[in-house]
C-alpha cells in the first residue's frame, strides 16, 4: 500500500504521540494495570482488615486468663516471635476463619505491649 507523502509527517505525529502520551499516562499519570490495580487493592485490603481486628485481638489478650502472665510471655519473647505467640495463644483467632493473618498477629502483639497495664 502506497502512503501519500503529504501524509507520512502526520502518520508519525500521530505514532509519536501516542508513545508520548501512554509514557507520560503510566509515570505521571497515575496510570496502572490491572495486575498492579489487583495488587494495590489487596495490599489496602489487608491493611484495613489488620486495622480493624487488631484492636479486637488486643482486647482478647488483655480479658484472657492469666493476662498478667501472659503478658510478661509476650515481653520476653523475642521481636520476630511476638506474632506467633500471639497465633498460637488464640487471641488472634476470628470467628468464621480458619487461619489467622500474621500481619494481624503482629499488629495485635504491638497493641498489646503498647498498652498500659
Amino acid at each position: 500500500m502506497q502512503i501519500p507523502d503529504e501524509l507520512q509527517p502526520a502518520l508519525w505525529g500521530a505514532i509519536c504521540g501516542a508513545a508520548a502520551v501512554a509514557i507520560v499516562g503510566f509515570s505521571w499519570g497515575g496510570w496502572v494495570t490491572s495486575s498492579s490495580a489487583e495488587t494495590l487493592v489487596k495490599q489496602k485490603v489487608s491493611a484495613a482488615v489488620v486495622a480493624a481486628l487488631a484492636p479486637i485481638c488486643a482486647e482478647n489478650f488483655r480479658r484472657g486468663k492469666d493476662a498478667t502472665a501472659q503478658l510478661v510471655e509476650l515481653k520476653n519473647a523475642k521481636a520476630w516471635e511476638q506474632g506467633s505467640f500471639i497465633s498460637k495463644g488464640g487471641w488472634a483467632a476470628m470467628p468464621g476463619t480458619a487461619t489467622v493473618d500474621s500481619a494481624m498477629a503482629s499488629s495485635c502483639a504491638e497493641r498489646v505491649l503498647a498498652s498500659k497495664p
